[in-house]
């Protein structure tokens, strides 16, 4: 249902008296249109998707202008034990400092002006979809950038991909807020403005929408689809013209495996599944270690944390920055086994460190360099056990990265499209589906949360339920049901059917058998169909009938609500105990009326 522009909004809107009236009210009318029509929200699309673009050319430009301002070379993770050029007489101790540095300017930028930009990014975007109405403060794009550009460039080991979905998120939201859009819009605008970051930074349009509809608005409806791709294509086209025509990773070209080795694929999705989820609980482990350890100001935090991210970079080098080239070698099959696991083990307590110290910074592209490195570790394995028979141990590191992130964030559809864009080769994507779903699948039964939605249960938040101040909250079924409408036995004429539906408030009525069970209901919409294409008359009611998705009485209003709209506004039968009987009705009527009577 389309949400109107609150009065708030639209006095937002109206501009500087100065201006004459005339074109205060054509500006107001400009507005309302691009608010409202279907026009006006593909006009604000490609502003979102533009503006995306752009923001993705920025924030790459700032992390690349950090990284060599705090380390001297264009990605240090490749670069060993040197020295910073800049400062050569401090030798390779200096990584313990960059980070302290960043951290004296981005903890109390965030603390002061962007509380939400520290940490990951996503599931604080999830949260204003799912409960704020897509509301996103505008200056956190601006905070977010600088913070994660001086993370990233001082050694953070984290992405850019958590970084550049809140960024474009936030430009979603104000482009939203500026036109008066109403909530369903401007959550829509929030999922543009996040598949246009993700397509412009990583060259992978495909991965931003699916990206955006997976995970941001949990959802794939028809128009969104559209407004998405629309965004996302036009912010793809800007990062292509400032980046060329290539994927972010640059990878060895291999040949796709024989189906004989899809056991060992399967293993190895088992495997990533477990993977994902030890990182997901790891990563919060060490945040609420840092929680617990920390009793001193906020903004002071990721400077002084900064020293034991340091010292860990001084270790292992390879940790700084988002690690892209030893990725790469990864997959190269340029390590051994012992130093894969290494590697393994250091991304997950470097990237928990960073954030747990209050650092800005996304997770995706760690769970991608810790899927890389287990599955070459698995892939090198395999070789000693089996021979070459199993194939190039880069095939199972290009999906041991695909796996990896579906155990952790149980995205199985973006991870799949994103490995694809990145290789570009068909015939990986037998092997990458089937580890991805077993991926899946182990983390779905080891937890229920992904490393997104676990963030906002520790914090009293489940996205599954209701928002507290849901007019629905607490309300069963059985409290708006309505009385049942007379049933149709099965054996009715179509003809019959249709006088009985033309007289029906509903438009819909129940159809039960001899024994008077339930078995469907039919619709005035379908018995016309029929009755349009040449069906008889006679022809029984039972073959029109269509089974409703189960409600019942004890369910929550808020879970069955999402039912309801599917079913048009025919309503929705109410299922008793035993699931064959009817004990009631529940309709768009009924639940307006539970609103308006519920105490405000």
């Amino acid at each position: 249902m389309q949400t109107m522009p609150s009065v708030q909004g639209a006095a937002r809107r109206i501009p500087s008296p100065l201006l004459p009236v005339p074109n205060r009210r054509g500006l107001n009318r400009l507005l309302d249109t691009l608010a409202t029509g279907r026009g006006g929200l593909v006009v604000l699309a490609l502003a979102i998707g533009a503006g995306a673009g752009g923001g993705a050319i920025v924030f790459r430009w700032l992390i690349t202008t950090f990284t060599h301002l705090f380390s001297g070379h264009a990605d240090y993770s490749a670069a060993g034990h040197v020295a910073n050029p800049h400062v050569p007489a401090l030798g390779m101790w200096f990584v313990l400092l960059t980070p302290v540095v960043a951290g004296l300017i981005y903890g109390p930028l965030v603390y002061k002006f962007a509380p939400e930009a520290r940490g990951h990014g996503v599931p604080e975007v999830m949260y204003a979809v799912a409960r704020k109405g897509g509301r996103i403060a505008p200056q956190v794009a601006v905070v977010k950038s600088l913070a994660s550009a001086l993370c990233i460039g001082s050694g953070g080991s984290v992405g850019r991909e958590g970084p550049i979905v809140q960024i474009g998120s936030a430009l979603g939201s104000t482009v939203g807020r500026v036109a008066g859009a109403g909530e369903d819009r401007m959550r829509l605008l929030v999922a543009c403005g996040a598949a246009g970051g993700i397509a412009a930074t990583f060259n992978a349009p495909l991965a931003g929408v699916f990206f955006a509809m997976e995970l941001i608005l949990t959802s794939f409806a028809a128009e969104g689809f559209g407004m998405i791709v629309l965004s996302s294509v036009t912010a793809s086209v800007i990062g292509r013209a400032a980046f060329g025509n290539v994927p972010f990773l640059t990878l060895p070209p291999f040949h796709a495996a024989q189906v004989s080795q899809l056991v060992l694929f399967a293993a190895l999705g088992v495997g990533a599944g477990i993977a994902g989820v030890a990182f997901s609980r790891i990563l919060y482990l060490i945040e609420d270690a840092c929680d617990w350890a920390w009793r001193w100001p906020e903004w002071a935090r990721p400077a002084v944390g900064g020293l034991l991210l340091g010292a860990v970079l001084l270790v292992l080098p390879e940790m700084y920055g988002v690690g892209y080239p030893v990725l790469e070698n990864a997959v190269a099959g340029k390590y051994a086994i012992g130093f894969l696991l290494a590697l393994l083990a250091g991304k997950v307590v470097a990237t928990s460190l960073t954030i747990g110290i209050g650092g800005s910074g996304g997770v995706f592209a760690p769970s991608l360099f810790m899927g890389a490195m287990a599955g070459s570790a698995f892939g090198l394995a395999a070789h000693d056990v089996f021979g070459s028979t199993v194939g190039p141990v880069g095939s199972y590191a290009l999906v041991g990265m695909g796996a990896v992130f579906a155990g952790a964030a149980r995205a199985p559809i973006t991870a799949v499209v994103i490995m694809f864009e990145l290789t570009g080769e068909y015939s990986i994507i037998l092997p990458l589906m089937a580890a991805i779903v077993l991926a899946t699948l182990t983390s779905k039964a080891i937890t229920g949360d992904t490393i997104y939605t676990l963030k906002l249960r520790r914090r009293g938040i489940d996205l599954s339920t209701p928002a507290p101040t849901s007019p629905f909250a607490g309300i069963t079924v059985a409290e708006v049901m309505e009385p049942v409408p007379a049933a149709l036995p099965a054996a009715t004429s179509l003809s019959q059917a249709a006088d009985a539906l033309a007289i029906s408030r509903h438009g819909a009525l129940p159809v039960t058998d001899d024994d008077g069970s339930f078995l469907g209901i039919a619709s005035a919409q379908a018995v016309a169909e029929v009755l349009s294409e040449g069906g008889r008359d006679d022809e029984p009611v039972r073959e029109v009938v269509s089974a409703p998705k189960p409600v019942h009485a004890e369910s929550d209003l808020a879970e069955a609500l999402a039912d309801l709209v599917a079913a048009a506004p025919s309503g929705l039968p109410v299922l008793d105990e035993t699931g064959t009987g009817l004990s009631g009705w529940i309709t768009h009527q009924a639940v307006l009326l539970a609103v308006h009577r519920s105490p405000a």
